[in-house]
């Protein structure tokens, strides 16, 4: 999947973070099995962090759930 200058602007507007780190953690993400719960726990914990934004519990294990269930919408960009 590609992703146009629009929609990483998008992104950056909304979370401050840039381009560059955005693509560091697709990288990150490639090398590693998102069906391991841990590491997606991981993932999202850093996600949190770099975005300045508290992911409770509750929160985390509803997107650990899906992801790991194929719940994830494919068209993810409509929603940001």
């Amino acid at each position: 999947m590609r992703f146009s200058d629009n929609f990483f602007d998008k992104i950056e507007r909304k979370t401050n973070v840039g381009k560059q780190t955005i693509l560091d953690l697709a990288n990150k993400l490639q090398q590693n099995d998102l069906k391991n719960e841990q590491t997606l726990r991981e993932v999202i914990q850093e996600l949190g962090q770099m975005t300045g934004k508290a992911v409770t519990k509750e929160k985390e294990d509803k997107i650990v759930e899906a992801v790991v269930n194929d719940k994830v919408p494919k068209d993810i960009d409509k929603y940001i």
